[in-house]
Parts: structure tokens; sequence; C-alpha cells
């Protein structure tokens, strides 16, 4: 029998078991991320964070009115016209870039440096990191985990997936997610349906879905999507999208 001192005396210190325990909850965490990023190469995810933060948000609200609009539709349900909307509006270096576009970083930094406002630099895959795992809202702890994110997803899923993704959750108008639900709401049609015209009013509201409307577009929305269609010409037009 062990004398209760020595028993006591080899006990390792609180500190180092804690340390122990984050050490392991961190490696846990990170392998159920790869885990995650690579099953939804192949799986619709049947909600992103996103949605949840502002389905959440309305009920704490107590807004009776909102309603959440989402339905996946595959790659080949959508005309091609709006994928190449996307890209054209939301980061024309996609097909090159590895996750992250440091020259249009380093545009942003230099016009913040010339005394213009601080403009977003967020490539379409950082833009499904955030929307799909993470929260809105800006701090280093949520920064930091896109990146990790955006890493996976670039490492994990080819671009075609990426970009089946971002059509599928990104935010169209309030409680509207994805062009399935969008193409429905606004245009009563099917994704696969859509002109130019319709992708290019898509895309022009992504900067801010809640101010900017599809269904009653402004002169400024009027304006950014001629120029997204006249870039999508700039683009090629469709024969450059991942098959």
């Amino acid at each position: 029998m062990v004398p209760h001192g020595m028993a006591k005396a080899r006990r390792k210190p609180w500190w180092r078991r804690c340390l122990r325990l984050l050490v392991l909850a961190t490696f846990v965490w990170f392998v159920a991320g790869i885990v995650t990023v690579l099953a939804l190469r192949f799986v619709p995810p049947p909600v992103s964070a996103v949605m949840l933060q502002d389905w959440l948000a309305a009920q704490w609200r107590g807004d009776a009115r909102y309603r959440l609009r989402y339905q996946w539709v595959d790659w080949n349900a959508v005309t091609p016209l709006v994928p190449l909307s996307l890209v054209a509006a939301e980061d024309q270096r996609f097909p090159v870039h590895h996750g992250f576009d440091f020259e249009q970083i380093q545009k942003a930094l230099d016009a913040a440096d010339e005394g213009a406002r601080l403009r977003g630099a967020s490539t379409i895959s950082q833009q499904v990191a955030k929307n799909l795992f993470l929260w809105n809202g800006r701090s280093f702890l949520r920064k930091g985990l896109e990146a990790y994110f955006t890493v996976l997803i670039e490492a994990l899923w080819p671009k075609r997936r990426i970009l089946e993704m971002y059509l599928n959750i990104a935010q169209f108008g309030e409680g509207t997610y994805g062009v399935g639900a969008a193409s429905r709401v606004y245009f009563r049609t099917r994704p696969d349906r859509l002109d130019a015209q319709q992708a290019a009013l898509l895309a022009a509201v992504l900067p801010n879905p809640l101010r900017l409307r599809i269904d009653r577009p402004s002169a400024y929305v009027l304006r950014r999507a001629a120029w997204i269609r006249q870039q999508t010409q700039a683009l090629g037009g469709t024969a450059w999208l991942p098959h």
C-alpha cells in the first residue's frame, strides 16, 4: 500500500492536467474541423452558421414575420450565368488564388493609407468559410478561424465545390439564402432558367443584401448589375468555369 503522502506527491500539478486537457481538446477540435469540411465536400449542409445565427436573432426579437428560406440546388441545376456573375462581382481572381487574394489585400491597405475607408478583400473561399462555419462580426478570433477554415476548404474541395457552396449559402435578402430560394422568391422561376440580367441582379446585392434589394433595385444596384454583365464578358463568358 502506497502511503498517502507519496500518492499526493506523485500527483501531477493542476496546471499540467489543465494544459493536457487543453491540448487534447484543441487536437479533437482540429480533427473534427477536418472531418466536417471533408464531409461537406460531398454532402449539402442542412443549414449554415450564419443562417442559424440570423434565425436565432429573429426568435430573440420575437419577429413573427421572419422566415428562413433555403433550398440546396446542385451545380448542374443552376445556369452557369449565376456562378459567373458571382465571380465577376466578388472575386475575379478566384480561379487562380488559393483562398487569399494578397494582391487585393495590398490594394485595400494602400487605399486605406491614402485616406480611403478600409474595404474588405475577402475571397469567395473566405466568405464560404465564414458563412458556413462562423458568425457575422469582426474580431481577431473570427478572422483567425476564418483563415483556418479557408485553408481547409481550398485544400479539400475543388474550385467547383467552393462555388457551388457559395451560391447555395450566400444571403440574397432577409431570410433568403442561396440561389434556389432567391430565384423562387424574387423571379418566380427555377435557378436553371435565370437570364443574364437576373443573375447579375443576384450578384449585385451581395455587398449588403439587407440594404440592397433585388425586387426593388435602386439606381446603384442597376448600375452595378450592368457593370457585372460587362465583367462577365471581359472574363470570357462561362467557358472558363470549373467543370
